[in-house]
């Protein structure tokens, strides 16, 4: 009797999916890059990270979405198309995009998935995650105010 060995699953790449577009304003993330720059192991589902790269892509669309409006008004068809300056090929405004995009779904991703464990040291663990999560969102904040070119601001409540 011969048997067959189970076909190889589909890598990391093609279980994350195809590049997430959003206006055509926007670059596209992709999934698999995405789960690479995030550092995120395999507990974080194909599913999950998508809807959490779809929401953090709406949240700073939402956020720039007049700044947007303002750029294509003057004659600017997509982000990557403006004037600005590259680093490692890539112009820095797309750079600080994919940061902010990045930044949160990383937070919502880690404060969802710090629930999980219900022991002592997992509220412990979940407790030492909020940093982390408030520093994600200051990235994602400063990385929209770079794209706007305004400065950034910390405000803190004494």
């Amino acid at each position: 009797m011969f048997v067959h060995p189970a076909p190889p699953g589909p890598t990391a790449d093609q279980a994350d999916g195809t590049a997430i577009l959003a206006n055509p304003f926007w670059p596209e993330i992709d999934p698999a890059h995405a789960r690479a720059t995030m550092r995120l192991d395999g507990t974080v589902t194909a599913a999950r990270l998508r809807a959490a790269l779809v929401e953090a892509i709406a949240s700073v669309g939402s956020q720039l979405a007049d700044w947007r409006r303002e750029q294509m008004a003057t004659g600017h068809a997509s982000l990557s198309d403006m004037p600005d300056d590259t680093v490692d090929g890539e112009p820095v405004r797309v750079q600080r995009w994919k940061r902010a995009v990045l930044a949160l779904a990383t937070a919502n991703l880690t404060e969802r998935y710090r629930s999980f464990d219900s022991t002592a040291a997992g509220h412990r663990q979940a407790d030492a995650l909020d940093p982390a999560i408030d520093e994600l969102r200051r990235d994602a904040a400063w990385a929209i105010a770079d794209i706007q070119g305004r400065a950034r601001s910390t405000i803190e409540l004494i």
